[in-house]
């Protein structure tokens, strides 16, 4: 089975803790809960592209790490999860995501790979975790339910020296159907925002979480 992501892939995620690559027509977004937001316009979609700078206080990287791969754990702590879970299909293991959207606005789901890696890079401890979506003809589309065929996302933390989380971030995806522009760029600046503060509380709780599954 061939493999779903490159060392370089790894690499460009991480280099980007130390220098951020913002040329080519990347504009500042908004800022908020120490973390920066960059986007880029993609023409053929009218959507944008976004980059995310920060630290996450209180959160060690080994923990963000756990409780951002733990499916089960998500499943309890994101509002907006209607079904979420990894599978066999065939060779492929992929996941099966399907998010839930306000009325009147179709639900979307995803069927996507993605990869964790911990590396050790002169010393320095860093997490890297890379998906993106895939196509699996044994997970056909269910009625009422938008795909998203469109759809990566990238993630390095390493510890910020105090406790805290220092996190890079790349993600796009296009969502599908006739959602207005304003709307998805209102999500993408609330829901930033509105994820890390989930992210938090969901560290704080994953250690009671992992008491009671067990």
């Amino acid at each position: 089975m061939a493999l779903a992501f490159s060392d370089e892939e790894f690499q460009q995620a991480w280099t980007e803790l130390d220098e951020p690559q913002l040329d080519g027509g990347w504009e500042f977004f908004t800022e908020t809960m120490n973390v920066k937001i960059y986007r880029l316009y993609n023409k053929e979609t009218g959507l944008y592209e976004y980059k995310v700078f920060g630290s996450l206080s209180g959160c060690s990287p080994e923990l963000c790490a756990e409780v951002y791969m733990d499916l089960n754990y998500r499943r309890q702590w994101d509002s907006y999860v209607k079904e979420l879970h990894e599978k066999d299909y065939n060779d492929q293991k992929a996941i099966y995501w399907e998010v839930k959207y306000p009325m009147p606005l179709s639900n979307r789901d995803y069927v996507y790979v993605r990869e964790r890696r911990d590396l050790d890079v002169s010393g320095r401890k860093i997490c890297v975790v890379l998906a993106k979506s895939t196509s699996v003809s044994q997970c056909p589309e269910k009625r009422g339910v938008i795909r998203v065929k469109d759809y990566k996302q990238s993630l390095a933390i390493e510890s910020d020296g105090s406790g805290g989380t220092k996190m890079f971030m790349n993600y796009f995806d296009n969502p599908g159907g006739m959602i207005p522009t304003w709307l998805v760029n209102w999500a993408a600046k609330t829901g930033v925002p509105s994820f890390l503060t989930d992210m938090k509380k969901a560290c704080s709780n994953y250690s009671d979480y992992c008491k009671n599954s067990k």
